[in-house]
């Protein structure tokens, strides 16, 4: 048909997408915002996050491959639960994203400046972070297949450059036992659960696959398969990345690093004193964060479409290329949103409200995945049931200022559907 998508991903592909929504600001950030809350308890974050994010991450597989359109939760929601619940996954996915897309941008930026020592104002990164944004929008814009080959190059890089800080540490101070004693003393319950909140998000990437759904061949297949891969291979390498950075500086510092330039494993690989892994590390640092800005100007601009779909935002989002298969419309309108949040920039605040906004999102996810019928279910209803309670759990192990606004943001956007909806219903009327 004229207006829908191309299914052109397998599970490879998949895979990498999932890695390249995943590994980036992340890995390369909020580990060491996690560390600066947990300290050396944030071993014990990641591993809770994880548990989470694979629940999450079964659902999320299980809904896609019966309901493999593009929009993800938003779709899911609207599927299983209803408007409002549908409205409002997709409401907490634009908002929290946004701030995360606008995080790896002025992330990119961070570490290059900081590379190669220059000391700019404001005005200077957030020129420079938009001029990143525009030129990957242009390539987003150009249709899936030219973006999951930029996806592989990028991904590909970033995963050599962690690989060669992984092995460089390990080879010059030995296997990291210190930091896994460290991990069950001189820590608080509050304060690991805390970090796991904030680590949650460092996992959420393998959803884009869920939201590429109408691009991925042999979605019941492909997707299931793709996303539980996808999340043993990030727990590993997160494990490793945290324990090489907690070896060599020790909690304290590392979490510190977070509040200068924001560019906390180029100063772990500086102190490795190893001339070649600085820019090795940079360009991992530059390729990763450009990686997730690809992705989730991907996975947005699919939520935006499905939500023109359904004119919970303007209709004219729904076009869709028929050259590139591209929603053109709804990538513009995507990087428009980013764009103005590079404006802003507190790094630990955005990313700590997107962690709030995202774990309500996959609350959602659970939800719908519980209330599938039988026959659709591929895994037994426990596991969105965890997974539901978890989410909104450690939601609230958030500061109250964090959540309290994301709060009042998600009643804001159902004030939006319902009048919307009654808008909808007069004209009908007539």
């Amino acid at each position: 048909m004229k207006n829908e998508l191309q299914r052109s991903i397998k599970t490879p592909g998949a895979i990498l997408m999932g890695l390249g929504s995943i590994v980036g600001t992340g890995i390369f950030v909020s580990i060491a915002i996690a560390t600066q809350i947990s300290g050396n308890g944030v071993i014990i974050a990641i591993l809770i996050a994880a548990l989470l994010a694979a629940l999450n991450g079964l659902s999320s597989a299980q809904l896609a491959a019966a309901h493999p359109v593009s929009g993800g939760t938003y779709e899911y929601g609207y599927h299983f639960l209803g408007s409002y619940f549908g409205f409002s996954a997709g409401w907490m996915f634009m908002i929290a994203k946004s701030a995360s897309a606008a995080t790896a941008v002025l992330g990119c930026v961070g570490y290059l400046f900081y590379t190669f020592g220059i000391s700019a104002g404001q005005t200077a990164l957030v020129l420079t972070g938009l001029a990143v944004l525009f030129v990957m929008t242009i390539l987003v814009s150009g249709g899936i297949s030219r973006s999951n080959t930029a996806n592989k190059i990028i991904v590909s890089i970033t995963l050599l450059g962690l690989a060669a800080l992984i092995a460089t540490g390990f080879y010059l101070n030995g296997l990291p036992t210190e930091p896994i004693q460290d991990a069950f003393t001189d820590t608080s319950g509050a304060s690991i659960l805390y970090g796991a909140a904030l680590m949650f998000v460092a996992y959420t990437g393998y959803g884009r696959i869920a939201t590429l759904g109408e691009e991925v061949d042999n979605p019941s297949k492909t997707i299931p398969k793709a996303i539980i891969l996808t999340m043993v291979v990030i727990v590993i390498l997160y494990l490793l990345v945290t324990l090489t950075a907690l070896s060599i500086m020790g909690a304290e510092a590392f979490g510190q690093t977070v509040d200068g330039e924001a560019a906390p494993l180029m100063i772990v690989a500086q102190a490795l004193s190893v001339p070649i892994i600085g820019p090795v590390v940079t360009i991992a640092a530059v390729t990763a964060m450009l990686g997730v800005l690809l992705n989730l100007i991907l996975g947005l601009s699919r939520v935006l479409l499905g939500m023109a779909r359904r004119r919970d935002v303007p209709g004219i989002l729904d076009r869709i290329n028929p050259q590139t298969k591209s929603p053109v419309a709804a990538v513009l309108a995507t990087s428009a949103i980013i764009g103005v949040l590079v404006l802003t920039g507190d790094v630990v605040f955005t990313w700590s409200f997107s962690a709030f906004t995202v774990l309500i999102y996959y609350s959602i996810t659970n939800l719908s995945a519980l209330m599938m019928p039988e026959n659709l279910r591929l895994y037994p209803r426990v596991v969105p049931a965890l997974g539901l309670f978890g989410c909104l759990f450690l939601a609230f192990w958030i500061e109250p200022k964090i959540w309290i606004s994301g709060l009042a943001l998600l009643g804001v956007g159902l004030i939006w559907h319902t009048a919307a909806l009654r808008m909808a219903d007069k004209n009908q009327t007539y």
